[in-house]
């Protein structure tokens, strides 16, 4: 039979099954997806090559480890590990970067600020900056997804749509319905965020 027209779940169970090249491809066919959205992410080829070569080793680890329960969307899984992926990308970037001028303490018009941060202010922002990111896991996935590519990936509305393949009105509506959700969390848990 053609692997074309085979369904990824097929190919998945011959690949446990022992079939080696069921896997290969399974990665054929949404490599280049998964290389499309990791390059639009980090404007990097050379970037996007690896942090996709992480993926797909990732999601074959776990496809080995029996961490994928199949829901018919393999796609969005892997869409998911890269998205993860990238996120881990900016993190280590971001922990690595230079001190910019405001880092240096220095305001929007060049001249120092009356006061620095201090520790407990620092603890403070880590401390909401966690507890946001605690009440964005708990949203529905559609609501989190949007969330996430907004706040954390810095896409805008129409990339998100063009990503999650809705309409800019869903991915919005999304967005809206998840600030809402989120506003409904911090109020019935008394989360102070200021």
């Amino acid at each position: 039979m053609n692997a074309q027209v085979l369904s990824d779940q097929v190919l998945l169970n011959s690949y446990l099954s022992g079939n080696s090249q069921a896997i290969s491809t399974l990665i054929e066919r949404h490599s280049r997806r998964v290389r499309d959205y990791i390059r639009m992410m980090v404007k990097d080829q050379d970037v996007a090559d690896d942090l996709m070569q992480e993926t797909f080793i990732k999601a074959v680890r776990h496809i080995d480890q029996g961490r994928y329960a199949d829901s018919g969307k393999f796609l969005s899984w892997l869409l998911r590990i890269a998205h993860n992926q990238v996120i881990d990308f900016f993190r280590q970037k971001k922990s690595a970067k230079n001190i910019t001028e405001s880092e240096a303490g220095y305001g929007i018009l060049g001249t120092l600020r009356f006061a620095e941060n201090n520790v407990e202010d620092r603890m403070v922002a880590s401390q909401i900056e966690a507890d946001v990111r605690r009440l964005v896991d708990e949203l529905p996935d559609e609501q989190r997804e949007v969330v996430m590519l907004r706040y954390y990936s810095g896409l805008s509305f129409q990339e998100i749509a063009d990503q999650t393949e809705v309409s800019i009105n869903t991915a919005l509506g999304r967005m809206r319905y998840a600030l809402i959700n989120l506003r409904k969390m911090i109020q019935q848990k008394g989360i102070i965020l200021s």
